[in-house]
């Protein structure tokens, strides 16, 4: 069965970085033809999607993230990361990983909370 596993969130002050990170398993999980994405979730907000990138590496940014995240791949890993840059309060939110293509079952997310 595919499993999605994200970690690499905590606490940090305003402007400062965290790497996220997902990590893809399971035989049905045919992650390197997937177009994949990191979404986040805040409370009392929809799940949004923040930032995705195809088989082939074409990536795309909500308009609130760029210029200051950046999401990549590992094909040979079945892995992705999300680096924030310049975090900001609005960011804090709880951040799962999935599938563009199909919707897996969601993992456990990781918790990005921006504060003083």
């Amino acid at each position: 069965q595919a499993q999605l596993v994200e970690s690499g969130g905590g606490l940090v002050q305003p402007g400062g970085s965290l790497r996220l990170s997902c990590a893809a398993s399971g035989s049905t999980f045919q992650f390197r033809r997937m177009t994949m994405g990191w979404y986040r979730q805040a409370p009392g907000k929809q799940r949004e999607l923040v930032a995705s990138i195809t088989d082939t590496g074409s990536t795309n940014y909500h308009e609130s993230v760029k210029g200051r995240f950046s999401i990549s791949r590992d094909n040979g890993e079945s892995t992705m990361n999300l680096q924030m840059n310049s975090l900001k309060s609005d960011d804090t939110a709880v951040y799962y990983c999935n599938s563009l293509n199909v919707w897996y079952a969601w993992g456990r997310g990781t918790q990005v909370t921006v504060s003083s």
